[in-house]
């Protein structure tokens, strides 16, 4: 793979620091300038008090040429990173930075590590304005916290957005207490001294570590205390790729995810699952046989279907296996794709802007992508020790307050008789988001009067695990003349699951009310969705239908639907104008940083090459959470290749190359940047050409990943150029979900121009006969494998 990005200058970095009461400098708070506080502490602790301030002003789009300029939509003012970068910030000041006695800095981050990197992006925050090595920073979870509100949710690409001002200034408050402690100890002046590696230094030579001023630079009482951060022309860990904190402990097997966590008495459980989405249990006709089988602990009925616990995995697998349940309907009964579609087609909302005659022309088209799996790798799991007068949940979580207040409701306790703690997770893409194995775990346990290690086998991830929802979208665009007057954008979605809020438990409750639930979808669908073009008069809305799927956040919410029917919407457009599609695009960008994402992919990927017959380059921008994306992708669709064989699989068309160039703004690691611009584009190409669920009768087809097929190593491009852009701003943006939407779009528009036909039904390979035969829904999990060596590829 091809890597660039722009490398800043490690030249050591050194300055004196504040760490001076407020209001003892007479300069008041600027651009750089922050107010933090030092921490009664047995040895320093400080945090972060922040106002409007520590948000940065959007980028001024450019003036473009287009002839009819459309209006920035609600995305444009504020947007979902916004508002939860506004939301986070009154509690800021509750996150704390501690150095102590062994020079080290600690800081237990209140949001998931689920892969994406953001420990060690944080570590390298802290590292930078505390003026200390990587390995010397140690970042933790923080278990649920209610205190921190809005504070504790991951999710939106919004974790170093909004932590990232924070972070600094709690550690250049750390770094300028100890400077004035070192000040103290040596007789010299704090403005003679500087830092390095984790260590003061005087112009005599002298040289005192962090460690042995932890406890001097600690505070007796809560001061506040103004602090000014560093200019970032002097960052030296900032803006350099890094490998992760965690990768030694991830490749050597150490790290610890739930289930590696040994709690006493916790024993494996598994719960048999009903064979329809949602089904419920009337009875069952074995219990008293299965409790007998060996290794069996306990059988429970609990609202999700039957526990089971026993000594291992294995053996409950077993149980599951032998259980014979009477089931009873569940909430999609009968359901099949045809029948969801049917549906979304009624609840569409209409266009309302016709062609005119003689005057105008359209575009008109409709789109229908199907159920996409949220399954991450690790399976859906949790530990749970639910007690007479307390409970204590182990499990990766996005929303941990939601969870801890929810948990304690339905356990009939006080939340702060509730601990949650927050442990990595093996991916998430929106799926942690919801706490079911938490609250499902802490069921089981009271049930029992037992801890429990609940885990879910793949195929109830499949087929009871949470789901992108089946959509629809309707465009229509008109124009005259080479240009663009009108565009409408009807997208109808299977409704969206907001039951973990914003992360706290009003606005989940909120987002779970009759009406304000798809009150709360509208917001979540005008407060993520930009048109990046100038298209004349635009509108954008959702309708939504069907509570009766487990659906969540999955990668981008409504984003890779919505923007890749846009594009295609543009190639149709240019098509029909006579103009270039890059061309074209690039003339009715409304942002210059758009605009040189799409300059540089068009330059690198040597956009409009000839190309053999049966192959085709397509090219996409998506902009979203202050950053912006571009594509370029080129596609095999030619016989010999959509024909090649891989034992159980759809192989089909496949994409050959990708060229990517991002612009966040401000990237912390650019390396980690690249990583996630690689897994977006990965799930991109999946969702346009093969990852999607069969419904049928009720459930989904689909029952595992051999099934359930994502971009897998045919699949993956041979030639791959991620492109970091130049910072274009003094903050970081929004990243971990920016490439799903940008090449899910460019890999269908290049599928259009490869095969001259637009594509309108996502995965294009939903209609081929299946290439699995599924598995029963009864017994609800296979039997364990013996044949794994003939299965690996």
């Amino acid at each position: 793979m091809a890597r660039r990005h722009t490398a800043r200058d490690d030249d050591h970095t050194s300055g004196t620091g504040d760490g001076s009461p407020a209001g003892g400098s007479g300069s008041g708070i600027g651009r750089r300038r922050f107010l933090g506080y030092v921490l009664a502490a047995p040895t320093l602790t400080v945090a972060a008090q922040l106002g409007a301030e520590a948000l940065a002003p959007r980028p001024a789009a450019a003036a473009t040429p287009a002839l009819v300029p459309s209006l920035p939509g609600p995305a444009e003012l504020l947007d979902l990173n916004e508002l939860l970068t506004l939301a986070a910030l009154p509690t800021s000041n509750l996150i704390t930075v501690r150095v102590d006695t062994d020079g080290t800095a600690h800081f237990a981050l209140p949001r998931a590590e689920v892969g994406q990197g953001v420990t060690t992006s944080s570590a390298m925050i802290v590292a930078e304005e505390l003026d200390l090595p990587l390995d010397k920073v140690k970042v933790t979870l923080a278990d649920a916290r209610p205190e921190l509100l809005f504070n504790q949710l991951t999710g939106g690409s919004n974790t170093t957005h909004s932590t990232y001002t924070p972070l600094r200034v709690a550690a250049a408050l750390a770094r300028g207490r100890l400077l004035h402690a070192a000040s103290l100890v040596l007789g010299e002046a704090v403005e003679t001294l500087t830092t390095k590696a984790g260590a003061v230094l005087s112009p005599a030579g002298a040289l005192l570590g962090y460690g042995e001023l932890a406890v001097k630079a600690a505070a007796l009482t809560d001061a506040a205390v103004e602090v000014t951060l560093k200019d970032p022309d002097r960052f030296r860990v900032i803006g350099t790729g890094q490998r992760r904190v965690d990768a030694l402990e991830a490749v050597t097997g150490r790290k610890k995810f739930a289930m590696d966590l040994q709690v006493p008495d916790a024993l494996p459980t598994m719960v048999c699952r009903p064979p329809t989405i949602n089904g419920t249990v009337r009875s069952v006709a074995n219990l008293a046989e299965v409790r007998a089988m060996p290794g069996i602990t306990d059988v429970v009925t609990v609202s999700t279907g039957v526990a089971v616990r026993g000594r291992t995995f294995g053996q409950c697998v077993d149980a599951v296996r032998a259980l014979r349940v009477d089931w009873g309907p569940g909430t999609a009964e009968g359901a099949s794709d045809a029948t969801v579609l049917e549906k979304l087609r009624r609840a569409e909302l209409p266009l309302v802007v016709p062609p005119l005659p003689l005057l105008t022309k359209a575009v008109d088209a409709r789109f229908t992508f199907h159920f996409a799996s949220n399954a991450a790798l690790e399976t859906n799991c949790a530990i749970a020790d639910v007690r007479k007068d307390s409970a204590e949940i182990w499990a990766s979580l996005k929303a941990p307050i939601v969870a801890q207040e929810r948990i304690a409701l339905k356990l009939g306790l006080p939340p702060t008789a509730v601990r949650v703690h927050v442990t990595e997770g093996g991916g998430s893409f929106g799926r942690k988001l919801f706490s079911d194995a938490a609250h499902e775990a802490a069921e089981i346990s009271k049930a029992l009067g037992k801890p429990v290690k609940l885990m879910w086998h793949r195929t109830d991830d499949f087929r009871q695990g949470r789901t992108h929802p089946m959509s629809t979208s309707r465009v229509r665009a008109t124009y005259s003349l080479g240009e663009v007057l009108t565009y409408e954008q009807r997208h109808t979605s299977v409704a969206t699951d907001f039951g973990h809020g914003v992360g706290e438990v009003l606005t989940a409750e909120a987002a779970r009310l009759p009406v304000a639930d798809a009150t709360f979808s509208e917001t979540m669908f005008q407060l993520t969705q930009i048109s990046p073009y100038h298209l004349g008069v635009t509108t954008q809305l959702l309708a939504e239908t069907d509570k009766g799927f487990n659906t969540g956040s999955m990668r981008n919410i409504y984003s890779p639907n919505v923007r890749c029917a846009q594009e295609l919407v543009m190639d149709e457009l240019a098509k029909r104008m006579g103009q270039d599609g890059y061309a074209m695009r690039r003339r009715l960008l409304k942002d210059v940083r758009a605009r040189a994402v799409l300059d540089k992919v068009a330059e690198a990927g040597k956009w409009g090459r000839s190309m053999p017959a049966g192959t085709g380059q397509g090219i996409a921008v998506h902009t979203e959470y202050h950053s912006a994306v571009a594509i370029l992708a080129e596609i095999d669709c030619r016989p010999e290749t959509t024909g090649r064989k891989v034992p159980g699989a759809y192989t089909g068309p496949r994409v050959t190359r990708v060229v990517c160039a991002v612009d966040v703004g401000l990237a912390v690691n650019p390396r980690g940047l690249e990583a996630q611009m690689m897994g977006g584009i990965a799930d991109g190409i999946a969702l346009t050409l093969t990852s999607g669920l069969h419904l049928s009768e009720g459930h989904f087809l689909e029952g595992s990943w051999d099934q359930y097929f994502y971009t897998r190593q045919w699949n993956t491009p041979p030639e791959l150029e991620i492109i970091v852009m130049p910072p274009s701003g003094d903050k970081p943006g929004g990243a971990g979900e920016l490439a799903v939407a940008g090449a899910m779009a460019a890999v269908a528009c290049a599928y259009g121009r490869a095969t001259g036909t637009m594509p309108t039904v996502f995965p294009v390979n939903h209609a081929e006969p299946l290439a699995f035969t599924p598995l029963p829904t009864v017994p609800p999990v296979p039997a364990s494998p013996t044949d794994g060596r003939d299965r690996t590829i």
